[in-house]
């Protein structure tokens, strides 16, 4: 079940720019889960964005993506290429 699940271990079905995000809130384990993913997208030569968002914890970096001025909102328009806020 954990090799079906883990999107780390299918890198090569990725098929689109991934952007993977932590605030420097998290716990130390999840901020290096989202480094080393982001450096495995990056060595499997796909398309990742690491985004570190100062001041957020697991809980409240989720709530910036429904606004365009927070910090995954702004990064999901700019991937769109819609500009951001």
């Amino acid at each position: 079940m954990e090799d079906a699940l883990s999107a780390q271990r299918h890198l090569a079905r990725i098929n689109c720019p991934v952007m993977v995000a932590h605030g420097t809130f998290e716990t130390p384990e999840f901020q290096r889960q989202t480094r080393d993913f982001a450096s495995a997208m990056k060595a499997a030569g796909k398309p990742v964005q690491l985004l570190v968002a100062p001041g957020y914890n697991h809980f409240e970096i989720a709530e910036t993506l429904a606004n365009p001025y927070g910090a995954l909102g702004r990064a999901a328009l700019e991937q769109m290429k819609l500009g951001g806020a």
